[in-house]
């Protein structure tokens, strides 16, 4: 979510714009508008009211409701994501922030063992609150037939808030679904997990997913439709996601950075010259040394860092000139997984481990991985 704009804040969550955004609505006002005769006459079936569409078709007025209901849709988006997150803060979790992107919304939740007893109201929060909505907008839509005096008028907004109701009930039904990781998914592996352990509801809720995932890619490959392509491959990677997170927390429960660090660390000085620690590397066969001064920690460094150095450089350069300086820490006390979710979301291949203020250890990918090879044997 890095390429997001923060555009508010509610009820303390950040509400952020994702660039993709910006491109689905111009979209769908397109879509929508292209659309309007098509799309009047199945509102008009659907709720039996007559609709005028003298001023929904005059002009530019297809494509002005096409990005009022493009807009609305979001709207409708945003409020299912904060109805998820309400319940997920009532429950005590974190949330981050909501952001609206391309194929909707998502809720930036902090990473937690999932309770089924929390995960299910929360699941459901979303999908009943868009269903809501759409039952709100489909009631307004004979309101506005029967009291706004002007048909033209009336039927703007008829059309308006048919299409969103519409739009909502469906939004409803399509995220009950039981394709993990969306939320009837989710719904899918609570109910299971009442039953089984949660590491096989989860996995039996992905494989579900999963399936949905193909059965959409097929009927999106036939009907030549990229939005359901494109539906079906987030499903998928996101059911593959959510097993794989999961099996690494349950491999890591308990387990601290004390159990998987190495100790004690071979360290290099700042002002070490490159090619020394070049030899070194080769001789250690380690790929990166935290850095230390007079007893402190005061960067780390990597053979990546040193590629970003031309070869003739290199040899007039020290350590300091290429390490990382205030590098990420733990403690020993600190859960394993923070240092795994550390590691794959920086992209770094160690992490110096400090208590009060001293260096004690360091501990790396390999070090996270062979814990959970070992763990997974048991």
């Amino acid at each position: 979510m890095d390429a997001s704009l923060q555009i508010g804040n509610l009820a303390g969550i950040p509400v952020k714009l994702h660039w993709s955004f910006l491109l689905v609505i111009p979209l769908f006002a397109w879509i929508i508008g292209s659309q309007i005769l098509l799309t009047t006459e199945v509102i008009a079936v659907l709720f039996d009211v007559p609709i005028d569409v003298t001023l929904i078709t005059a002009g530019f007025n297809p494509y002005i409701l096409g990005t009022v209901v493009a807009l609305g849709l979001f709207v409708g988006v945003f409020i299912h994501e904060l109805a998820h997150s309400l319940i997920a803060k009532a429950k005590g979790i974190k949330i981050h922030s909501i952001t609206l992107l391309i194929l909707g919304g998502v809720s930036q939740m902090e990473e937690t063992m999932p309770d089924p007893k929390v995960e299910l109201p929360m699941a459901l929060a979303g999908p009943l609150m868009s269903l809501a909505v759409g039952v709100i907008c489909s009631a307004l839509v004979y309101v506005f037939d029967a009291l706004v005096p002007d048909p033209g008028l009336a039927g703007v907004l008829v059309f308006t808030f048919g299409y969103l109701g519409l739009l909502n009930v469906l939004l409803f039904a399509f995220n009950l679904i039981p394709a993990f990781p969306m939320d009837g998914g989710r719904v899918l592996r609570a109910w299971l997990a009442r039953r089984l352990p949660l590491s096989q509801a989860t996995r039996i809720a992905a494989d579900v997913g999963k399936a949905f995932a193909v059965i959409f890619g097929i009927i999106g490959l036939l009907l030549l439709n990229p939005i359901l392509i494109l539906i079906a491959f987030f499903i998928y990677i996101g059911a593959n996601q959510e097993a794989t997170y999961l099996r690494y927390n349950i491999l890591l429960q308990d387990v601290t950075v004390a159990d998987a660090m190495s100790s004690p660390v071979v360290t290099v000085e700042p002002t070490m010259p490159l090619p020394q620690l070049m030899d070194m590397m080769y001789e250690t066969k380690h790929l990166g040394f935290p850095v230390v001064e007079r007893g402190s920690l005061v960067g780390i460094v990597a053979l990546a860092d040193v590629h970003k150095s031309s070869p003739v450089d290199r040899e007039a350069m020290q350590v300091r000139d290429v390490m990382t300086r205030t590098p990420t820490t733990l403690s020993p006390s600190a859960p394993l997984i923070d240092a795994l979710k550390v590691i794959s979301g920086m992209n770094i291949g160690r992490i110096p481990v400090v208590e009060d203020g001293n260096l004690v250890g360091i501990v790396t990918r390999t070090d996270v991985l062979r814990v959970m090879e070992l763990r997974e044997e048991k």
